[in-house]
């Protein structure tokens, strides 16, 4: 079980949390789930429904679409953030390559954090709000380098463009959806969560 202190600091490297207040990741911190999985397991699958963010504790797991590999991620990755605040499908499936140990933090314990705490919403606002400038940016500079046929001038026009969390994996030593399941198809990632107490095939541990 990991200590207090050691949540933080995993918590700490998350993208989206990395700039908030001690007390307010304090406080994320204390409510995130540990949980345990076996090698092999399907902790979501392309197309589900998910709610949570993860972060890999210990152990490895891959991100792939079918067969095929995307990612590898171990201890200091995290993934599924934006699935916080959205309930888009999973864009790719992620299983584990061995025993591994990852904290989970939903929707709804996030939202009951921000009822408490107003603050952290304000800044994780702040965050994605500043990610979504430098992504424009980024856009309209690319724009400017592509040569376009055009009849008149006219100077590139701005693109809003949101990241897509799914295959946005961030080590926790940078500075810069998801509940296990079942692998029966009929159950989403959320009633899993929130029926059994605890997803099938993890252990719950406090």
């Amino acid at each position: 079980m990991l200590t207090s202190v050691d949540r933080l600091l995993f918590v700490r490297g998350v993208p989206i949390f990395k700039e908030l207040r001690d007390d307010f990741l304090v406080r994320l911190a204390s409510i995130m789930d540990e949980l345990s999985f076996p090698a092999d397991y399907s902790i979501f699958t392309e197309g589900q429904e998910g709610r949570s963010l993860y972060i890999v504790v210990s152990g490895k797991v891959r991100v792939h679409l079918n067969e095929k590999n995307l990612a590898e991620l171990d201890e200091g990755t995290c993934f599924g953030e934006m699935s916080l605040f959205d309930a888009e499908p999973r864009s790719a499936s992620v299983s584990t390559l061995e025993p591994c140990d990852c904290l989970v933090l939903t929707q709804q314990q996030l939202y009951e954090a921000i009822d408490e705490t107003p603050g952290i919403a304000v800044n994780i606002i702040r965050l994605l709000s500043r990610r979504i400038r430098e992504l424009n940016r980024e856009l309209n500079a690319a724009k400017q380098d592509i040569p376009v046929s055009k009849t008149h001038s006219e100077s590139p026009e701005p693109v809003l463009a949101a990241p897509n969390s799914e295959l946005m994996f961030s080590p926790l030593s940078s500075n810069g959806s998801d509940v296990p399941v079942s692998n029966n198809p009929a159950h989403s990632p959320d009633d899993n969560y929130f029926r059994n107490g605890s997803p099938f095939g993890a252990q719950l541990r406090r």
